[in-house]
């Protein structure tokens, strides 16, 4: 359907077991401040797109009647910030205490990456296109 090739993902829900941990995480780690807040959710702004931290006993509402993973399955995707420079944002990342799961690493494909996990397993990814001297 062609109209779907002009919409943008407005609002991704994660769900997390301690929302005050996970509102902390994103508050330190990616210094943003509460777009909204009630007591089972707290949203962040990045960009055009909102995140939003949802307590898990809430998410079975919305998602009946499939049931919320732990965390504990595994990882199921990633969120990838373009950021300019990996390694400065990784040292960014390690004074705000984030431990980074990879990197950084150039990819073959020609894009530096690092990435990390939030209280709630959910896997943030930043990275740069290298340049053509980076990847010689």
């Amino acid at each position: 359907m062609a109209l779907w090739n002009k919409l943008n993902v407005d609002v991704i829900t994660l769900f997390v077991v301690d929302l005050q941990q996970a509102k902390s995480f994103y508050q330190e780690v990616f210094g943003l401040p509460v777009f909204f807040e009630d007591p089972n959710s707290a949203v962040f702004q990045f960009g055009n797109m909102l995140i939003n931290l949802l307590v898990e006993t809430a998410a079975h509402e919305l998602i009946e009647p499939q049931v919320v993973a732990r965390r504990e399955s595994g990882a199921r995707f990633q969120f990838t910030i373009g950021v300019e420079n990996v390694d400065a944002a990784c040292e960014e990342l390690r004074k705000r205490g984030v431990d980074l799961l990879n990197g950084p690493m150039d990819r073959p494909w020609g894009i530096r990456t690092a990435s990390f996990a939030d209280p709630g397993g959910h896997i943030w990814e930043i990275a740069h296109r290298l340049s053509k001297t980076e990847n010689a």
